[in-house]
């Protein structure tokens, strides 16, 4: 692989029968119990160690991830919380032959990837080994009734590599054919790893009719912008003729968002909101005050706030969100018991509206944003895969901007790209601008 193998070198060469990976044990899921969310630590948990090469399924393909990412959902996996990904695990086992696979004594993680496919199953009809490929998370079971006109809504619905085994943080990985999705030519291996999760959510939550889709003038409330999620929200914002208003935690996240088109920015560190007196007491006249200051700058209330904090946040999102305006959520990084003042809902006919990654054909046209260059990766700092519990870490709590790329089967940073046209057309400095941010 390292060395530019032809698809023939590759079919001919043997499969070996382990892989180096990243995974938990299911003996110590109970290894934090009692400690605080914040002192569970990542790097205790995840091991990187040879393991088994599972048999592949027809439909299924054989990848050599050149590189992959961290996800929350990596870091929720390896510190067992909400709850241990096993049960997972042994409930797909119990619905298909080829789901017995997955529950093991160990839990492969990582929900992104971007490799060469080494091998393809029987079933495999649109790809061949060679193919360069990044890898959407959403799995699903294609003969399920439920799985189709919104994939997402299908009763098989999972996250590969967060409630499937084998996932992206390895040297092989093993994705269903309809997981697979073309690289970006003029993205290294690492820029690639870093998109197909969050850029497809925030695809549905603001792009397509499945979310709260901006229209030309819509100003949309982003917050945590200047991270992996909320990077490619304020992105996919611009590109609808929308206004974004982001709101980060640092000047140096105000300046990184600048540089990314963003002009209205919110510095949660200076303005010392607190939306919560006691942590069970929020306060609406904090909720006013952020009300005052985003009308300050674009002149109006949101019509659509971006939400994934979850508790921390929540109530203040539903008292700013513009009179019939939508609160659209994907996650609860700080808390998924929230709490806001129904009367400010209902009284004022505004919606909240649930989305979840994203399916087949809107992961499809989010990659092909990013193949276009008209969305950016907002890689921030590679770490090699014998780190991935210290990037967990680092995930955890908080200590980077946009997302942490994984260098698995891929040597140094700077391979892969194969259209350098297109890289320059884009811009050196417009591709670089959380590495450099994040550096400073």
């Amino acid at each position: 692989m390292r060395a530019g193998a032809s698809s023939e070198v590759l079919s001919a060469t043997p499969m070996p029968a382990t892989t180096r990976a990243a995974f938990v044990r299911r003996d110590e899921q109970g290894m934090f119990e009692g400690m605080a969310s914040k002192d569970k630590d990542p790097r205790r948990s995840l091991h990187v160690e040879e393991v088994p090469v599972p048999e592949l399924a027809p439909d299924e393909v054989y990848i050599a991830v050149m590189a992959s990412s961290i996800n929350f959902n990596t870091v929720w996996t390896s510190i067992f919380e909400p709850l241990p990904t096993f049960g997972f695990l042994d409930r797909l086992a119990k619905e298909t032959f080829w789901g017995k696979r997955h529950s093991l004594d160990y839990h492969v993680v990582g929900s992104d990837a971007c490799g060469v496919i080494l091998r393809a199953g029987s079933a495999v009809r649109n790809w061949k080994v060679g193919d360069e490929v990044t890898v959407h998370c959403n799995y699903v079971d294609d003969q399920d009734p439920s799985s189709h006109d919104d994939s997402m809504r299908s009763s098989t619905q999972r996250i590969w590599g967060f409630e499937t085994n084998f996932g992206g943080l390895a040297d092989i990985c093993v994705v269903k054919a309809n997981q697979l999705m073309h690289k970006p030519a003029h993205l290294t291996w690492e820029e690639a790893s870093v998109n197909a999760l969050c850029n497809s959510t925030a695809y549905r939550m603001l792009v397509s009719r499945n979310g709260a889709p901006v229209t030309q003038g819509d100003r949309v409330l982003i917050w945590g912008a200047s991270g992996g999620i909320g990077s490619f929200a304020v992105q996919h914002v611009l590109n609808s003729g929308g206004t974004p208003i982001g709101v980060v935690s640092s000047a140096n996240k105000v300046e990184t968002l600048h540089e990314l088109g963003c002009l209205h920015v919110i510095n949660r560190e200076e303005m010392d909101y607190r939306f919560w007196k006691d942590p069970h007491t929020q306060d609406e006249s904090e909720w006013r005050r952020l009300g005052k200051d985003i009308r300050a700058l674009v002149g109006d209330d949101p019509d659509i706030v971006f939400e994934h904090p979850g508790r921390s946040t929540m109530g203040a999102s539903v008292f700013v969100a513009k009179r019939a305006g939508t609160i659209v959520t994907c996650a609860a990084t700080s808390g998924y018991m929230i709490e806001y003042d129904n009367r400010h809902l209902w009284m004022k006919l505004k919606t909240i509206k649930g989305s979840h990654f994203s399916n087949y054909r809107e992961a499809w046209a989010a990659n092909q944003t990013i193949i276009d260059g008209k969305v950016v990766p907002p890689l921030s700092a590679v770490f090699g895969l014998e780190q991935v519990g210290e990037a967990a870490y680092e995930v955890h709590h908080n200590r980077h901007e946009g997302k942490i790329g994984i260098l698995c089967v891929a040597p140094r940073e700077g391979l892969g790209v194969t259209n350098p046209e297109l890289r320059a057309s884009v811009g050196e400095r417009r591709l670089t601008i959380f590495r450099r941010h994040d550096r400073e």
